[in-house]
C-alpha cells in the first residue's frame, strides 16, 4: 500500500447496520475509503476498476444469502486476479478456520467490531491514521 494514498477496502455482503459500523471503524482508525458490494456481481464489477488493500467478506450475504466462503475460494483461486488480503467477518470460529484454510487472513466477528483486537488485526493490512 502506498503510504500517500488512503487505503481502500471492499466490504462485501454486510447488512446496512454492520456496513455502517465497519465503515465508521475503517474511516476513524485508518482514514480508509470503503466501497460496498452486496453480491458477487457487484464484487466483479468493482474489481474491474479498483485495487483493494483489504477485502472484508461476510459469512452469509445479507442481500441474497450467498456464502462468503464461496467468494473467498474463488478470489483466492485467482479468478479474478486479486492481490488484496481477504478477511472473513464472522463470529463463528469454525467459519474463520475454514476461511483461513482457503487463504484468507485472520478475521473478526461482528460482535468485536469496536474491539482493540479487531483494530490490531486490521492494522496488519491498513496503516493507522
Amino acid at each position: 500500500m502506498n503510504s500517500d494514498v488512503k487505503p481502500r477496502v471492499l466490504d462485501v455482503g454486510q447488512c446496512d447496520m454492520d456496513h455502517g459500523s465497519i465503515t465508521r471503524l475503517l474511516k476513524s482508525e485508518f482514514d480508509a475509503t470503503v466501497d460496498r458490494a452486496r453480491d458477487v456481481d457487484q464484487v466483479n464489477h468493482l474489481l474491474q476498476f479498483y485495487e483493494y488493500d483489504l477485502i472484508l467478506v461476510n459469512r452469509i450475504f445479507d442481500a441474497n444469502g450467498d456464502e462468503g466462503q464461496s467468494l473467498i475460494e474463488r478470489l483466492k483461486s485467482g479468478e479474478p486476479a486479486v492481490n488484496a488480503p481477504i478477511m472473513l467477518v464472522s463470529n463463528f470460529d469454525d467459519a474463520q478456520a475454514t476461511a483461513q484454510q482457503s487463504g484468507a487472513v485472520a478475521g473478526f466477528g461482528k460482535s468485536a467490531i469496536d474491539s482493540p483486537e479487531t483494530v490490531e488485526l486490521l492494522s496488519a493490512h491498513l496503516k493507522a491514521t
